[in-house]
């Protein structure tokens, strides 16, 4: 079967890898669709991704969705043919957590990914013709909720985490700094969750204007003489870009709360953090998802439209243009899908 398959920084390549066979409790998808990640481009072109290097070739992906191939012994509750898409984290170990953290299993400390170099070997990704998953991570689509939509599941449940993280949004007025994917998915799911207004801040016109398809009420270009709003009570930090903290902290209400989803560098780097401290600020942070995967389904069975944050189509075999365009901020791209095999009537 054809794997996208990253084997060091700038070489991307479509290998043939066997085909995978269902055993205990495992099933077998036909991957439909797949969703590039900012995790895929830093492994295409810097070989890690944070602090997880590659040691070897490594399939990407962690977005996706298909439908069930082949079912494992044992796995009940699934059929062949039913559309799904899956939950990328596995536990590694008895999956024992302290009390604190009880439920918050995105935190326990040896987790595999899909697409994650973090261990080695390494845990392969989705972005393949077919791919071997545990049952207990299968996740069915409701009626209603197609293969490319489902392949967003994963990083909507990244931004309704988010989202939870600041607690009941009903009424309240909310920043977005950053209009990328998951800046985007958490406006969307700010106003699921009830937020009266949004508004998103960005440097590019095209990532507003996909904001603003996903339900933000104002969006400001902070490139082109606009300016982040004043006295924000509730801020969402999506860009991960640590120069821009010192306006993001000072857009922040006294006593508010900023909640970081943009993933910040693991090495040093300027910011100017004087007013988190002077202004009393929450600096909350927000990692992954727990199963607000599940709730992402519901929520899109329900009519929370997504399909505004997809901007690119591209097969397997052009994978690397895939990510190119990804990777490129004048494509005007943001959610970049890979069709990985065509998707059946």
């Amino acid at each position: 079967m054809k794997a996208v398959v990253v084997h060091g920084v700038n070489d991307l390549r479509i290998d043939e890898r066997p085909e995978p066979v269902a055993g205990p409790g495992e099933v077998v998808l036909d991957v439909e669709w797949g969703g590039i990640c900012g995790s895929d481009l830093s492994y295409w072109r810097h070989g890690a991704s944070g602090t997880a290097a590659l040691k070897s070739p490594l399939v990407l992906g962690h977005e996706v969705a298909g439908r069930i191939a082949q079912l494992g012994a044992g796995v009940v509750n699934l059929e062949v043919g039913q559309p799904v898409t899956v939950h990328p984290a596995e536990l590694v170990g008895d999956g024992t957590m302290p009390e604190r953290l009880t439920g918050r299993t995105n935190l326990y400390p040896q987790i595999r990914y899909f697409g994650s170099a973090a261990f080695d070997p390494h845990t392969d990704g989705g972005f393949s013709e077919r791919k071997l998953a545990k049952a207990s991570q299968i996740r069915v689509l409701p009626d209603g909720v197609d293969t490319l939509r489902g392949a967003l599941a994963e990083p909507l449940a990244v931004a309704m985490h988010a989202v939870s993280r600041a607690g009941d949004l009903t009424g309240r007025d909310v920043l977005v700094n950053g209009a990328g994917p998951i800046g985007s998915l958490v406006v969307a799911a700010a106003k699921y969750a009830g937020a009266r207004t949004v508004i998103a801040a960005d440097i590019s016109d095209a990532a507003l204007k996909i904001a603003a398809a996903m339900g933000a009420d104002e969006v400001r270009n902070v490139s082109t003489g606009g300016s982040l709003p004043a006295d924000m009570e509730l801020v969402f930090e999506a860009s991960g870009i640590p120069a821009v903290l010192g306006g993001v902290l000072r857009a922040t209400a006294r006593g508010g709360t900023l909640v970081q989803v943009g993933n910040l560098p693991g090495a040093p780097a300027p910011a100017a953090l004087g007013d988190l401290v002077t202004r009393e600020i929450t600096w909350v942070g927000s990692y992954r998802f727990v199963d607000e995967i599940t709730d992402a389904l519901r929520a899109m069975a329900g009519g929370l439209d997504v399909s505004p944050v997809i901007t690119h189509k591209f097969c397997i075999d052009q994978a690397a243009e895939a990510m190119r365009v990804f990777g490129d901020p004048t494509s005007g791209s943001s959610k970049v899908m890979l069709n990985l095999t065509p998707p059946t009537a």
